[in-house]
């Protein structure tokens, strides 16, 4: 830092401190993103940060909603919930440090991305900024923020020996990746919801896929307008009553706040390493075209889902069977 100028530690300084004031919780990551996205709209990767972020939100919250607390040991929701937070808290830890250094860059119209090494961000991603700094290729940095993103997440969560064994290894999680139950909903205030699954989840590729995916459905010119007028009227809380307050049959809250349910976690940072340096970047995660093998319309699918839950319940309770552990 000493070769730096004042100026420069201090941008370092504001960024860190910024970052550690919005990452504390999943309501507030999910707003950073959306407040970043509004000043930056060119920077349409903070937009599908936020919608995804709220879906993180509203996951953890079904641990405490009306129906997997029947289901769940609470040592196993505890660890699904550690699990969601631990990934929303490194994606961000990783990620707005970029999108600030870029906002100031944008201010004195000269990049800045020099100083992304004190950040400890990837070599991969570094590249990336500079190329869309010369380039403007919105679709080419939405690209590479997912598969940068996910790849900040490969080692420490999805292949930490905790989280492999007691999550991911879990019969739980195989049921849910197995019957589609973990999807990605962009939710419109007309009371439909649109979006795609997200079974394969512990595969990197499968998850840099949805996220294109999910990229394509979220700035579909027509479907757009809609999802944006959500995330402007709807405050995000975790709750699912967010959206199902829009729908046309009439439904009571069944899952609750975040903040209520779950208190705010100290994250302790893992040592950090360049992913970039030691996995390659597939050429199929920027280059291979979008392509949709289910559809994106999920209100019916949405519906379904809840019965097929409320059945197990059901089941669940004639049998008398134990939690699951």
């Amino acid at each position: 830092m000493n070769h730096l100028t004042i100026q420069e530690q201090t941008i370092i300084r504001q960024i860190r401190s910024e970052t550690g004031k919005r990452n504390i919780d999943n309501i507030s990551r999910t707003n950073a993103y959306f407040h970043f996205f509004k000043k930056n709209p060119d920077i349409i990767w903070s937009f599908l940060a936020s919608m995804v972020s709220r879906n993180g939100g509203w996951n953890m919250c079904d641990l405490e909603g009306s129906i997997f607390p029947q289901l769940l040991d609470v040592k196993v929701r505890k660890q699904l919930f550690l699990t969601y937070e631990r990934a929303n808290w490194l994606i961000f830890h990783d990620v707005f440090p970029q999108l600030l250094l870029y906002q100031y860059s944008t201010k004195i119209n000269r990049p800045m991305f020099h100083l992304l090494p004190y950040f400890n961000v990837s070599a991969f991603i570094q590249k990336e900024w500079y190329g869309y700094w010369k380039e403007n290729d919105r679709k080419r940095l939405t690209t590479a923020l997912i598969i940068n993103e996910q790849n900040v997440i490969q080692t420490p969560v999805i292949e930490h020996p905790v989280y492999k064994k007691k999550v991911f290894r879990s019969m739980i999680f195989s049921f849910q990746d197995w019957l589609h139950f973990s999807s990605v909903l962009f939710p419109t205030c007309g009371g439909e919801v649109y979006g795609a699954s997200a079974n394969g989840f512990k595969s990197l590729s499968k998850r840099i896929n949805l996220g294109k995916r999910l990229a394509n459905i979220l700035f579909h010119p027509r479907l757009f307008p809609y999802f944006l007028e959500f995330a402007e009227k709807t405050p995000h809380t975790g709750s699912r009553y967010d959206y199902e307050q829009y729908f046309k049959i009439k439904t009571k809250r069944n899952t609750p706040l975040l903040r209520t349910s779950f208190p705010v976690i100290a994250h302790n940072q893992h040592i950090y390493e360049d992913w970039s340096k030691h996995r390659r970047v597939s050429p199929k995660w920027l280059h291979h075209p979008v392509r949709h093998r289910h559809p994106i319309h999920l209100t019916d699918w949405y519906f379904t889902k809840s019965n097929q839950l409320q059945l197990l319940l059901s089941i669940h309770k004639v049998l008398e069977l134990e939690k699951w552990k």
